[in-house]
């Protein structure tokens, strides 16, 4: 057994190099953009960081398991969509605060859910690619999103389902707290269960990891399924934030959460990378963005500096892979 699966300490180099040379290019953005602009470390602009980055980084925190099998999800930005639908639509049914609340974030959450077991079971019973699954699933649950709602948002919703996406709590926005329990609980799963370890292994070698006795299908399942739980989160606090449903969130929020896996130092051959790294990754990017529009940066240069960097940290990956 121990020959097939990867203990923590048998990672742990790979994993401290990854994260100290990410963490140590986050600490030279902020100490670039602090010199650069007198208004990048008011606590009003951080808190306002960790708020923008709140959604996709949420769904990144899956996007690293699944990417961590050798996976991969496009079907994200499509799902957070169709979830923030889903779940503002209950809240108009004609019930109680308190029944049709929790009752509609508990239907944006099963669907995701839903979505990643589906995703799942198409990968492991009919050995599809998951680039081909998921790619096919982006187009129908955005398709689904626009038939349901016929293209028209989703509005005249209750005021307290906006606390969810707009509220703080002791001044943090809440979707900055919910991030922070999702990585937290996600790093705990990922590097101290006995799920983590299959990952890990599954990822660094499928039939090595199946003779271990690991029941890779199951592995594959459970992260997709966690992949699209996270993603319906995340389009839970967005629809709150916006206070509306709309068919046409979530537009290329696949790629923007993939480059954070990425850039955080998750190899797309899977079997390498960690949950901090998706964190710092994540924010990295935000960052960026954020101090590029401090110092009045065009949105087009700020695309192909970002697009930059998440192709120096693909060139690092297979630089690596060597």
């Amino acid at each position: 057994m121990k020959s097939f699966i990867p203990t923590r300490s048998g990672s742990l180099p790979f994993t401290l190099t990854s994260e100290l040379g990410i963490g140590i290019a986050f600490v030279v953005e902020l100490l670039v953009f602090s010199l650069l602009s007198p208004y990048f470390l008011t606590t009003e602009n951080l808190l306002n960081v960790s708020l923008q980055v709140s959604i996709t980084a949420i769904i990144a925190a899956g996007m690293t398991f699944v990417i961590l099998t050798g996976g991969i999800d496009l079907s994200v930005g499509s799902l957070l969509a169709l979830a923030g639908i889903l779940t503002t639509d209950v809240l108009k049914l004609q019930l109680p605060i308190a029944v049709s609340f929790p009752l509609a974030i508990l239907a944006g959450l099963i669907a995701g859910a839903l979505s990643g077991a589906f995703a799942g079971a198409l990968i492991t019973r009919y050995n599809i690619t998951p680039f081909i699954v998921t790619l096919a699933l982006m187009t129908v649950w955005r398709g689904i999103a626009f038939v349901y709602t016929e293209g028209r948002p989703i509005w005249e919703l209750p005021d307290v389902f906006s606390i969810l996406g707009s509220g703080r709590l002791l001044g943090v926005p809440i979707p900055s707290i919910i991030m922070i329990v999702v990585f937290v609980a996600s790093h705990v799963a990922l590097t101290q269960t006995r799920f983590g370890r299959h990952v890990y292994a599954v990822g660094g070698n499928k039939e090595a990891a199946r003779l271990a006795g690991i029941r890779t299908s199951r592995v594959f399942m459970q992260v997709y399924v966690l992949c699209g739980f996270l993603a319906a989160l995340s389009g839970i606090l967005l629809a709150s934030r916006m206070n509306s449903g709309q068919p046409n969130t979530g537009l290329g929020y696949e790629l923007d959460v993939i480059a954070a896996v990425v850039v955080g130092g998750t190899s797309l051959s899977g079997g390498r990378g960690s949950i901090l790294g998706t964190f710092i990754g994540a924010m990295l990017i935000a960052v960026l963005r954020n101090g590029l529009n401090l110092l009045n940066v065009g949105s087009y240069v700020q695309q192909v500096i970002v697009g930059v960097v998440i192709l120096l940290a693909v060139m690092l990956d297979r630089k690596r892979s060597c």
